[in-house]
Formats: C-alpha cells, sequence, structure tokens
C-alpha cells in the first residue's frame, strides 16, 4: 500500500494542456488512483465554476484549493473548511486606483467574478474556463461582496506597465502571483489576493482537516503560485513544462502536460 494517502494537482498546465483537453492517461490514472483510496484534490488559481466539469469528468469528491489558496471548499456539500479574503477597506483602495490608473479589474467571490467594463479578456474567460463576468458599478462592492481574490489579465505592454504600477502600490499589502496557461502564453493572470493566503497555507488547512500527515502527501504543479505549494508537500513534483523557479524546488520532475505527466507520477509514486 502507498504511503501516499493525498495527492494534490494543479490544473492549467498540470493536467489541462494547451488545448483545454486532459488527457485519456491522466484522466484513467487519477480514477484509478482515487479507486485505491488515495484522495485526489484540486489545488488551482480558479474559482470553483471553473472547475466544475473537471471535478464532475474526474469524479472528485471531497474539497480543493481555489483562488490561489484563498479558498477549501467540498463544492458538492457546499462546505468550506477555510477563506481568507480580501479586506474590505483593501478593496476599495484597490478599485480607487485601479480607476484612477485605467487599470482593467477583476473582483472574484466564490461563485464568480465582476468587472466594471467589457474587456478582450472576456472571451478569454468564457471559452476556455466557462465563466463570464458580471458588469457592475464597483461602488460599495467591497461592503456588499466577499470578494476572495482580484485578478488582472495582462497581455499587451501597456496592460503590463498598468499591472506594474498596481503592483508596487500595494506591494506589502496585497499578495500576487503570475499564472499562466498553456492554451494562452502570452497571457499573465495576476492573481491578486490576502497577503497571508498561498497554496501552501491552504494544503495546511485541507492536511489537518484530513488528519494526515504532510509525508503523505504528494503535490504536482508548474506556476510560480505553486511554489509554496510544493515546498510544503511530502514529495514535491514538477511538471517538465514548469518554470525554472518551480523545477529548482522540486523532489522529482515529471513529463510535460502534453506526455502526461501526472499518470508518470501516479504511476511512479502510487501504482
Amino acid at each position: 500500500m502507498s504511503e501516499y494517502k493525498l495527492l494534490v494537482v494543479d490544473v492549467d498546465g498540470t493536467i489541462v494542456d494547451g488545448n483545454g483537453a486532459i488527457s485519456f492517461q491522466d484522466e484513467k490514472a487519477l480514477t484509478d488512483a482515487t479507486t485505491a483510496g488515495i484522495t485526489v484534490s484540486l489545488s488551482t488559481g480558479r474559482i470553483i465554476k471553473a472547475c466544475e466539469k473537471i471535478i464532475d469528468r474526474l469524479s472528485l469528491d471531497g474539497h480543493h484549493i481555489f483562488c490561489d489558496g484563498a479558498l477549501v471548499s467540498d463544492p458538492s456539500m457546499n462546505e468550506e473548511i477555510y477563506c481568507q479574503p480580501i479586506e474590505a477597506e483593501l478593496v476599495r483602495q484597490a478599485v480607487d486606483f485601479a480607476r484612477a490608473n485605467g487599470i482593467y479589474l477583476e473582483l472574484y467571490n466564490e461563485t464568480g467574478f465582476f468587472a466594471e467594463r467589457q474587456n478582450w479578456s472576456d472571451k478569454v474567460h468564457y471559452d476556455f474556463f466557462g465563466v463570464a463576468p458580471t458588469i457592475t458599478d464597483f461602488n460599495g462592492i467591497w461592503q456588499q461582496e466577499r470578494i476572495i481574490k482580484a485578478e488582472m489579465v495582462v497581455r499587451e505592454l501597456e496592460e503590463r506597465q498598468k499591472s506594474e504600477l498596481f503592483k508596487k502600490e500595494f506591494e506589502g499589502k496585497l499578495r500576487f502571483s503570475i499564472a499562466r496557461s498553456p492554451a494562452f502564453p502570452k497571457i499573465d493572470f495576476i492573481n491578486i489576493v490576502n497577503p497571508d493566503v498561498s497554496k501552501g497555507e491552504a494544503l495546511r488547512c485541507l492536511v489537518t482537516f484530513l488528519g494526515l500527515s504532510m509525508k503523505e502527501v504528494i503535490a504536482i504543479g508548474d506556476g510560480l503560485n505553486d511554489i509554496s505549494l510544493l515546498e510544503t508537500a511530502g514529495l514535491a513534483v514538477a511538471m517538465g513544462n514548469a518554470f525554472p523557479e518551480v523545477k529548482r524546488v522540486a523532489d522529482y520532475i515529471t513529463l510535460n502536460v502534453e506526455q502526461s505527466g501526472v499518470a508518470a507520477v501516479v504511476s511512479e509514486f502510487l501504482g
């Protein structure tokens, strides 16, 4: 019997490839792992709604890490075990700064996201992630909604410059991490969360809730926002397509997402 009881996998670039697909090999491997009694949890910058099809397809009951670590929840039971939203006053300050500097800002609660205007990224969100923004005036939204994360979507030079301006303004007050999808290699999805939030901290919460020890955990990821996750897990695995910084903290490097790297990990350590 495997010494590992929990397998935590990132989504984009780890099980979801550049075409938005999950390979048959990865799907079978994760199904086999759950059948063998291994708990499989997603760990992603996505919100719950953007993961629903994946959770259903892989028949993943239980808790998952969403919003870059700001939320740990079991969507099937509507059960939260951890949530660390952005403070309302900081949401207000972020909205004011974004407006003053012409920055497109998205605000997320547990079920969806809000924007003050339409943007080119709307099509990306809808076609690839299956979510669309609710267009609304941000006045007072920090009092009406629990904002779990914010996001800037960056593609052009001007957008990149404005995002750097935003990051400089809120350095130390908010935490920023870049997530990328193989389907959109030129787009940075900049997650903005409470400074105490990380995938690693969320994993600690999940492991405690499940009554496990960290040495019983395998974590797999590819992005910079996965570094804290890998640094926390008992066995840290980087995808072959991972950032160099991610590979440096890994105990093991698997194949690329297009080569079903997750299936290779299941075979190597959970077979």
